[in-house]
């Protein structure tokens, strides 16, 4: 291969350049050397390191520059053109349900002036490549991951019931030693005295494995940790792939602050620019009732609100609830009401024969009281949208605890409710913590409109990179699997990159020529 290329390097050297066709911005383009067009071929097909796929882009062949100079000059440009544009604003432009994906619109205009502007356009690729924030660390995520997948996968453990720790089992554990020794290195180093025994060592080990992996650290391994264990090697190299994609050209938030959710990370973070005010675990819908992704704003608070039920809630929740024990849950502020002759009556739910009620028609409809027990908890932070989600408290604190918090119904529940309440009544005249403590103790419903509103992105992001360390959690929605079909569709992406589109003069046919270094250069190619 290094001689072939050296070969058609030595041809194309021969030859004079053809000229290359305008810029998108109509500036005259910078002409490279047939050595730089060799390491552009040669960078365009090493774009499965960036997550992309190299046939996605048409690269000519470089044996057609000796054929076909100014053919094979125009096609190389066409091609990187294509490339610059996915590196630098995503593949995949846009879906439908994320608007949590957003691109800068320009974004790809800059990075084509320099393409064309370069003598050495490899470079203006490689630079784009890593422009956004964390590549490199993702890009030797992938290249591990794609490792994982010629190496055969993962050590697969056996299904079945629970492996806890102490136990003797001499197929399964050993399995589960082997699965963990293979991300783990403290793990691989130790020798078991027991193989078949489920030791302290083996249990640190699971234990890193499952924070690392968004599960609870308690050493059991059971259905949840034996399913995240034996998934294909390959997924997680979509998810990176998608990661990578995701970044390009998102739009960068301005100064101003903002609130942005993270679901299959369970977290929130209230920022300014880059300066982050506060980051707090959330519990968000589960995987029947997704919360969905949403860019909308944040305008008003409730003190004590009521919770109206949603019918879904109503039928699949409540009424199983109100069968087995109906004083219960009056007890707990449940109100029931009927619409009679066109007016709203309440209804003594120990007067309805429950039992009878037919859960695809029910006929009544919910309200709990503001309280104590109440599902929305003490406040409720209100951002109109269509699906009716908002952000709240809860009573349920110790589910915090839980890594994995997909366990509501759609809305977002808050760990520390209080302190987002003193950041978004800042600037409210008359308004501080004491205020609050005193209409949350009166029990009385209160609505405070926001004399700043507050941006709120609820976003998807499974692979995130903290200080270069990537952290992968799980496509708890399949929403990465949804955007790995698209981002290896072959149809063009959604938004035509800025491209020279003018077709190049016809080259003047070569002249006897020396190739000075073309053996040298070539393997330099060939080595990238």
């Amino acid at each position: 291969m290094r001689r072939r290329n050296a070969c058609l390097l030595f041809l194309a050297a021969a030859m004079p350049l053809p000229a290359l066709a305008a810029s998108p911005t109509g500036l005259q383009p910078v002409q490279p050397s047939w050595e730089a067009l060799l390491r552009l071929s040669a960078r365009l097909r090493l774009l499965d390191q960036d997550g992309l796929n190299p046939g996605h882009y048409a690269i000519p062949e470089d044996a057609r520059a000796a054929s076909d100079p100014q053919g094979y000059t125009t096609a190389l440009y066409a091609s990187a053109s294509l490339a610059l544009a996915d590196l630098t604003q995503g593949r995949v432009r846009a879906l439908a349900g994320r608007p949590d994906i957003q691109r800068e619109p320009a974004a790809g205009a800059v990075w084509q002036t320099r393409l064309y502007g370069s003598t050495e356009p490899a470079q203006v690729l490689e630079q784009a490549a890593l422009a956004p924030g964390g590549m490199d660390a993702l890009r030797l995520a992938l290249r591990e991951a794609r490792a994982r997948v010629e190496a055969g996968g993962w050590p697969v453990v056996p299904t079945g019931g629970t492996i806890d720790p102490g136990m003797t089992d001499a197929e399964r554990v050993p399995a589960l030693r082997a699965r963990i020794a293979a991300e783990d290195a403290a793990l691989a180093a130790a020798t078991p005295a027991d193989p078949a025994l489920y030791d302290d060592v083996l249990l640190e080990a699971v234990k890193r494995w499952q924070g690392a992996n968004g599960l609870e650290q308690d050493g059991r391994v059971g259905v949840n940790t034996q399913r995240l264990m034996n998934r294909p090697a390959d997924a997680l190299v979509g998810q990176v792939r998608v990661a990578m994609d995701m970044r390009r050209g998102s739009l960068r938030p301005g100064p101003a602050r903002r609130i942005e959710v993270n679901i299959p990370d369970y977290r929130l973070k209230v920022l300014e620019g880059d300066k982050v005010l506060l980051d707090m675990a959330v519990i968000v819908g589960n995987r029947a009732r997704a919360t969905p992704m949403l860019a909308v704003t944040m305008t008003t608070v409730q003190f004590n609100p009521p919770w109206g039920v949603p019918e879904r809630n109503a039928r699949e929740d409540l009424l199983p609830k109100f069968r087995r024990d109906p004083r219960a849950m009056i007890e707990k502020g449940f109100r029931v009401y009927q619409y009679i002759g066109g007016e709203r009556v309440e209804v003594d739910p120990l007067s309805v024969d429950w039992a009878s009620v037919n859960p695809q028609r029910v006929p009544y409809f919910f309200r709990q009281d503001a309280g104590d027990t109440n599902a929305l908890g003490r406040i409720k932070f209100i951002m109109p949208n269509s699906e009716d989600i908002y952000l709240h408290d809860t009573p349920d604190r110790h589910l915090f605890r839980r890594p994995d918090r997909a366990f509501s119904s759609g809305c977002i529940r808050l760990e520390r409710p209080m302190e987002l309440l003193d950041i978004v009544l800042d600037g409210i005249p008359g308004w501080d913590r004491a205020r609050a403590d005193r209409v949350l103790e009166s029990r009385q419903t209160t609505a405070v409109g926001l004399r700043r509103t507050l941006p709120v992105r609820l976003g998807y992001e499974t692979v995130t990179v903290d200080q270069g360390r990537v952290k992968i959690r799980p496509d708890i929605y399949g929403l990465d699997a949804v955007y790995l079909r698209a981002l290896d569709q072959r149809s063009a992406p959604l938004a035509a990159p800025v491209m020279a589109r003018s077709a190049a003069p016809a080259p003047v046919r070569p002249q006897a020529a020396s190739a000075v270094g073309a053996e040298s250069t070539a393997a330099a190619v060939v080595a990238r």
